[in-house]
């Protein structure tokens, strides 16, 4: 059975509570890995404005999956998702070599961000320190 890599962009409705949207991605997590499937990403966005209302709807909770599933998967993933009336969107794609390796690009300059962040955060100066002994300057001064 051949595997290929997919991308899944779902997008739910905006009105469900986050325990809702929870129990929704958990149910779908488990379909996934009884049906042979590695989920390699998840990317939570959380709710965005749409772009154009969906039935009737100006915002939605965004979710992206990334997997490497057999191809006869596909149709069953998206019929259930099709069924769901929680989902207002959703769109899965397969994955190219040059997507998965623009993807682990992306992915390890983030990374390399991060840790440049958390470098300079530990390096910099207390600023609260500055604020306290130009507040007691000024109180003495009065």
């Amino acid at each position: 059975m051949k595997t290929n890599h997919y991308e899944s962009v779902i997008i739910f409705n905006a009105t469900l509570e986050d325990q809702q949207i929870d129990s929704i991605l958990t149910s779908i997590e488990e379909q996934m890995s009884a049906n042979g499937v590695e989920i390699t990403d998840i990317e939570k966005w959380g709710r965005k404005r749409l772009a154009y209302p969906i039935k009737k709807g100006k915002s939605g909770y965004y979710i992206i999956y990334r997997f490497t599933s057999p191809r006869e998967y596909i149709t069953k993933f998206e019929r259930t998702l099709r069924l769901d009336e929680n989902v207002i969107r959703f769109l899965t794609i397969k994955l190219e070599l040059k997507d998965l390796e623009y993807l682990e690009k992306r992915k390890s300059e983030v990374q390399e961000e991060v840790v440049e962040n958390e470098v300079t955060i530990l390096e910099a100066e207390p600023v609260v320190d500055d604020i306290i002994e130009e507040t007691e300057t000024n109180d003495s001064e009065e």
